[in-house]
């Protein structure tokens, strides 16, 4: 099969390795419009399920994967002059660098014969007509996708509160949040290391908080400078960093929700971003980035024509995210209105804040659902003797 991968990120780059490790014989071309060694971002988080998954998948880059990444398994949240509380025995999660992770997968799809073209930008399907397959990995700007949102029934839904992606030199041993209390209203961050020198640092607020500290109209150095402030106890005199010079300004963001009716029109199929989104708050896009990549795999093996694959594809993989969406949702909504669990008892903010992808939580009074689940805690389990 001769395929033709738009975008170079994680789902695509994985796509093409797991391709040629079925079948080396395979025409595999990764098209990525930015220059090689370019990216944006800091660090990307995974779980530990996710890193044995890699290994059972391909365990030629799962190796160098975990090798690459900063481990943790607890919390520490910062409430504002309350309380400083580490949860131990968190779910085990993991960071690694986006630039580094790109890299591995690079390396490794070049090694199994996959050809990566960059600086070429594939905005038709004309231009790369020959292929039996055009895969489109180019996120949620797809321009593939964008030329037939109407037969793909996009949507996009766009979150309330602006958010920007920041990195720093403060190594975090934990997974970190940090809610700081301001004049204008609640700010926050969530911070987690992905290497032996740096963490990620992603913070947010509500539109208000955010018009009333300046930052809607401050330049890059002095929003950093006031976020120092602002989590100063967190930082412990480290910098904040934005993007390098070749990225341009660290941007405040709208988180967009992306979903698409159907994934794929005729040979032309959507993988990771393209296809679908979900809030960064539960760390979950490049675990269903890859996860979308295997899936498509297997499909192509398991059908015997392109249209059946691509319709299996599209409907195992729905179905495997769809808990995963629900919970990016419902998170995204917590944080969108904290004023109605911040005032709670740290005990109880951060056992909410832990449950906050609960379907039962936002319709209940924060301090029932509390209560009703401490008293279920007490219940003797089933079949216990």
């Amino acid at each position: 099969m001769k395929v033709a991968c738009v975008g170079g990120g994680p789902a695509g780059l994985y796509f093409s390795i797991l391709m040629k490790r079925v079948d080396p014989a395979h025409d595999i071309t990764v098209y990525e419009r930015n220059p090689a060694g370019s990216t944006y971002g800091w660090g990307v988080t995974y779980w530990d399920e996710l890193l044995d998954y890699l290994h059972d998948m391909e365990p030629g880059s799962a190796g160098a994967i975990g090798k690459s990444s900063a481990g943790w398994d607890s919390w520490v949240v910062h409430l504002h002059n309350r309380a400083t509380v580490t949860v131990e025995h968190a779910d085990e999660g993991f960071g690694v660098g986006r630039r580094r992770l790109l890299g591995i997968l690079t390396e490794r799809a070049e090694s199994l014969g996959v050809r990566l073209e960059y600086e070429r930008e594939i905005t038709g399907e004309e231009e790369v007509a020959d292929a039996d397959l055009i895969v489109a990995g180019d996120g949620v700007n797809s321009v593939l996708r964008e030329r037939h949102a109407g037969h793909f029934g996009t949507e996009v839904a766009v979150g309330r509160n602006p958010y920007i992606w920041l990195g720093t030199t403060k190594v975090l041993y934990a997974f970190t949040f940090a809610f700081t209390e301001t004049e204008h209203g609640w700010i926050w961050c969530y911070g987690y290391p992905f290497s032996r020198e740096q963490s990620t640092f992603i913070v947010e607020c509500s539109p208000e908080t955010w018009r009333g500290l300046g930052l809607d109209d401050s330049n890059e150095a002095d929003s950093l400078a006031l976020l120092e402030k602002l989590f100063a106890e967190v930082l412990e005199g480290h910098p904040l960093i934005g993007r390098t010079q070749a990225d341009g300004d660290a941007q405040w963001l709208h988180f967009r929700t992306l979903t698409n009716r159907t994934w794929f029109r005729d040979k032309l199929v959507l993988l990771g971003d393209a296809a679908h989104t979900t809030h960064f708050s539960i760390g979950a896009g490049t675990a269903l980035a890859l996860g979308d990549a295997a899936s498509l795999v297997e499909a192509l093996h398991a059908e015997t024509n392109l249209a059946s694959a691509l319709t299996r594809y599209e409907r195992e993989r729905r179905s495997a995210i769809r808990s995963s969406q629900g919970a990016a949702r419902r998170s995204s909504q917590w944080y969108e209105n904290i004023p109605r669990y911040i005032g709670l008892p740290p005990a109880q903010f951060i056992t909410l804040l832990n449950q906050r992808h609960s379907v039962l939580l936002p319709h209940l009074p924060p301090r029932l659902f509390y209560r009703l689940g401490q008293a279920a805690a007490r219940l003797p389990r089933l079949g216990r003797r």
